[in-house]
């Protein structure tokens, strides 16, 4: 069963041209220090799941592309790297603390989609990204709601 996640990345740290600029267009999803989040790499990202590639501190910030989860979770090299702004020096090579997947660049949306758009949007009133208070770099996008950020995007046929 496909899954569907929006993932934050701010454009100045890592945009989702970036993304399609990187070779086989693919990244380490790595960096991530909030339990919830390590928890749905961990738990319930599967290959193939589809990715909302979202612009999080930018002006405006939305939904800039496509992307799917092109490897399953395994240790975050950056937490034992101890010139990294994610090192952890509590955590153990045996035991690693953090995790990391790697996703792969599909294509630009056609429409980028700002953040007042899935606000308005009277579909999306639930989804945790226009939520007061909602944080999480990483977040489940329902089936109903990827269908509606496409088609705001202009993604014929989803």
């Amino acid at each position: 069963m496909t899954r569907y996640w929006l993932m934050k990345s701010e454009p100045s740290v890592f945009s989702f041209e970036d993304l399609l600029a990187a070779p086989r267009k693919r990244t380490l999803w790595e960096g991530i220090r909030n339990h919830q989040a390590r928890n749905f790499m961990r738990d319930d990202m599967a290959l193939g799941d589809g990715v909302l590639f979202y612009h999080s501190s930018a002006e405006p910030s939305g939904v800039a592309g496509l992307a799917r989860v092109s490897a399953a979770a395994s240790a975050d090299p950056t937490q034992f790297d101890s010139r990294s702004e994610s090192f952890d020096p509590r955590s153990k090579r045996e035991a690693p603390t953090w995790l990391a997947v790697e996703i792969e660049g599909l294509r630009a949306l056609p429409q980028f989609v700002p953040l007042a758009s899935l606000k308005a949007h009277s579909g999306l009133s639930q989804m945790l990204v226009v939520q007061r208070g909602q944080r999480l770099s990483i977040q489940p996008v329902t089936p109903r709601e990827w269908a509606a950020v496409l088609a705001l995007g202009g993604v014929e046929g989803r």
